[in-house]
């Protein structure tokens, strides 16, 4: 699933598509909301919050989006034969077009039409968005703090702080040092703290890569510490990274770490060999 960082990116193509022009087409294949008629309405802003899309328009209306795991935004010239093309795509979700540019959704996880005011009853939930600009810290770690479970799924959990997934997670703590599986509620809320300010400064210097990094090495397969290197070596101390399972049952996911640098080997770890992905680089990385 896309983390906070690509949906920002993609909000940021499709504010600059969109905003200040006129819809000439606004189809939304979407139950419930499918007849509804935007065309002629201005684009006021794309904005992001967490992993969520709100597209504004000036008659009070917000269409809100939501990747999931398959879904995308992609944007053509309007009347290019590739824009003609994808509004005709049986994977095509919502069609937004004015006269320059056409933004076609694929996919997507979800769609809704609401009332701009009524927002907060599809985001309100969230905690609060680990990109935004005015970014509650406090109010994020206390949110960490009262979670039941592990850190891990702590920062994977959008109601306690939003935009993070398994990459950004995984590699914040790894910076930190600090077990997936620590329990959030043993965690000092200075320790929360540096994590949380780790975590949004990773993402936020990810915002102008077009593939998420931590190393700065934008080779395939090199750009991050743990995430996605299960069986390589780990870039501080040569263990081999591994991968496991964390979060209550039926929403696991996934987690990369290092035995050496965070704490042993995790409680839901089989412990079996884990085929590496591919060679590593001299070990390197956060001291």
């Amino acid at each position: 699933m896309p983390e906070g960082d690509a949906v920002a990116r993609t909000c940021a193509r499709l504010h600059q598509a969109l905003a200040g022009r006129s819809l000439t087409v606004a189809d939304l294949r979407w139950p419930g909301i499918s007849t509804a008629d935007l065309t002629g309405q201005v684009v006021t802003e794309v904005r992001p919050y967490g992993k969520h899309i709100l597209i504004r328009v000036d008659n009070g209306w917000t269409v809100h989006a939501h990747l999931k795991m398959e879904g995308r935004w992609r944007v053509w010239a309007t009347g290019a034969p590739e824009a003609l093309r994808a509004a005709r795509s049986p994977a095509a979700r919502a069609v937004l077009t004015n006269s320059e540019w056409t933004a076609v959704g694929f996919s997507l996880g979800m769609l809704d039409l609401v009332r701009t005011r009524d927002e907060p009853g599809l985001i309100g939930h969230l905690g609060p968005d680990v990109l935004d600009p005015g970014f509650d810290a406090a109010r994020a770690v206390a949110n960490l703090a009262l979670h039941p479970g592990t850190i891990g799924s702590a920062l994977l959990d959008q109601t306690r702080l939003a935009g993070l997934g398994t990459i950004w997670t995984s590699e914040s703590l790894f910076a930190q040092r600090l077990s997936p599986w620590t329990p959030a509620a043993q965690l000092s809320t200075a320790a929360l703290a540096a994590l949380v300010e780790r975590a949004r400064r990773l993402i936020t210097a990810s915002l102008s890569q077009p593939i998420p990094t931590t190393t700065g090495d934008r080779r395939r397969g090199e750009g991050t510490y743990v995430h996605g290197r299960s069986g390589r070596p780990c870039r501080r101390c040569g263990t081999a990274v591994r991968l496991a399972p964390i979060g209550p049952e039926t929403r696991e996911r996934a987690l990369s770490y290092c035995p050496t640098c965070q704490g042993g080997i995790a409680p839901t770890d089989d412990g079996r060999p884990q085929a590496p992905l591919g060679s590593s680089p001299s070990p390197r990385g956060f001291r």
